[in-house]
């Protein structure tokens, strides 16, 4: 066959096979403006005139300071924590591992509401460890600031373990033992070879910890409660005023276009520390 005819035949298949067939293409259309229409009817709705008075009212700074304190605070906890985890689920393949990373993407798929009720189970005043907590100390941890912060932990963990276990998996270890073979100890290899290469993943799980923080709603609502200026966060206080309480509806919507716009912003910044030609 002719060079030029295998060529001419490559580009038409090329082209051929890059086009959906028309029913995949509406249903993908669907698909989208399932989720892109919400978001349009909220934007539309919004009262752009008052939009700084509404996020600047005393309930909503309040929010807004609260969820971005506790967001700060459940991302260093997260990163200080979830990557000894992540490290450990990469380098083992043992059934406790195993298991282990079952359990800790249960909060992905758990109601979160389901998680505030285990959080007071544990950390009630009658819980496995609340109650001798509260006995010998008279700290009580439901329904206080550092209770929305570990119901946040519980929630975001899974995405920093997650972000930082598949870099390590992809990681040549090639590098890691060449250091070793130099006489490299165990911290200057992690510290000079295996962070640097996993940087791209320590920064996304970073960005996703903290979106799911400013974000959690269920966990925080049973664990901490809704005490404006305590445990009243921007999730929290968009429900409370769709309830009669709080804020007014319009910083509602408000606090809820901030939330969605932290999030794409935030979304689209993870997007640009993965490798090109990754799935991502």
């Amino acid at each position: 066959m002719p060079l030029s005819l295998f060529s001419r035949n490559t580009a038409l298949a090329n082209r051929d096979t890059s086009k959906l067939p028309p029913l995949l293409s509406l249903l993908a259309m669907v698909a989208a403006l399932s989720i892109l229409l919400p978001i349009v009817a909220m934007v539309g709705r919004a009262d752009w005139t008052s939009l700084f008075s509404d996020i600047t009212t005393p309930a909503a700074l309040n929010a807004l300071k609260l969820s971005f304190a506790t967001g700060l605070i459940t991302t260093a906890l997260c990163l200080l924590l979830g990557t000894p985890l992540a490290f450990y689920l990469a380098r083992s393949s043992s059934w406790v591992s195993a298991i282990l990373r079952v359990v800790v993407n249960l909060p992905l798929v758990m109601p979160p509401l389901v998680g505030g009720l285990a959080l007071l189970m544990l950390l009630g005043k009658r819980g496995l460890i609340g109650a001798p907590l509260y006995e010998l100390t008279g700290i009580s941890l439901p329904f206080s600031t550092p209770a929305v912060v570990i119901a946040q932990v519980f929630v975001s963990m899974p995405f920093m373990v997650i972000s930082v276990e598949g870099v390590l998996r992809a990681q040549d270890p090639g590098f890691a033992l060449t250091a070793a073979s130099l006489g490299a100890g165990p911290w200057t290899v992690l510290r000079r070879v295996t962070l640097p290469l996993i940087k791209s993943g320590l920064a996304a799980g970073t960005v996703l910890t903290f979106a799911r923080a400013l974000g959690e709603f269920g966990a925080t609502a049973l664990f901490a409660g809704n005490r404006e200026g305590v445990t009243q966060t921007m999730p929290l206080a968009i429900y409370t005023a769709f309830n009669g309480g709080g804020v007014s509806t319009s910083a509602a919507i408000a606090l809820a276009l901030l939330l969605m716009a932290t999030a794409f912003i935030i979304m689209m910044l993870t997007r640009s520390w993965y490798p090109k030609g990754s799935v991502q």
